[in-house]
């Protein structure tokens, strides 16, 4: 059910919980907001007993599970926050064919949908969503061809070794062990591309105090991206 923890920049924890399992969310828990799984929930660990809900969760008043930040999602192995400006990365592993990294810009309020069980990635998986349900479609996605299975996220590079990838996020596929950069160019439009071809089943991404970017490999290995 959890993929990821993580205190953002504002000093709330994160937590990324899936939408509880069986093949195509047959209980709808992405679309569900009453319900814990298929969000990113945010609380404050500083308050309350044993936490506090901010202020400005968009349920916070009512109208869904409080915890709740974003929603609609299915597996969200692996988030994290842009050091520089706060801009959120999801990496939300698919079902069946697609797998998609999700964005909120820093400084965007919760209640975003990013639209699972309705959409796989940009495709249509299920039933069409309401006329008045909005969906944040994802930012980039690929396809299970090429040996790829599972998306792993990563983080977005703020570090001094490799300048010339500095502000690119760095994200990877459990399965063929592709490494990929995402940028977003100047017209608004997100490029991504293979950048590394590894022997590894990449589980995760981190950072050093630096900027430096390492991943894991579940056989037991630590690597640092350069």
């Amino acid at each position: 059910n959890g993929g990821h923890l993580e205190f953002g920049p504002d000093g709330y924890l994160y937590i990324a919980m899936g939408d509880g399992g069986s093949a195509g969310d047959p209980q709808s828990n992405g679309q569900n907001v009453n319900t814990l799984l298929g969000s990113i929930l945010r609380i404050d660990v500083d308050g309350g007993d044993p936490y506090a809900i901010p202020a400005d969760n968009p349920y916070a008043n009512g109208g869904g599970a409080p915890e709740i930040w974003v929603s609609g999602l299915r597996n969200p192995w692996r988030f994290s926050f842009d050091s520089l400006t706060g801009d959120l990365y999801i990496g939300d592993v698919g079902q069946n064919s697609w797998e998609e990294i999700d964005f909120l810009p820093g400084g965007v309020v919760g209640g975003v949908n990013f639209g699972w069980n309705y959409y796989e990635a940009n495709h249509k998986f299920n039933s069409e969503p309401p006329a008045n349900v909005s969906i944040f479609p994802p930012v980039t996605e690929y396809h299970h061809d090429n040996g790829r299975c599972s998306i792993t996220g990563g983080n977005v590079y703020r570090g001094e070794k490799m300048p010339e990838l500095y502000g690119v996020y760095f994200y990877g596929d459990f399965c063929s062990g592709e490494v990929f950069a995402l940028v977003q160019q100047n017209e608004g439009l997100w490029v991504s591309e293979a950048v590394y071809n590894l022997p590894l089943l990449i589980t995760s991404f981190g950072t050093d105090e630096y900027g430096e970017i390492y991943l894991l490999d579940r056989n037991g290995g630590l690597y640092n991206l350069r």
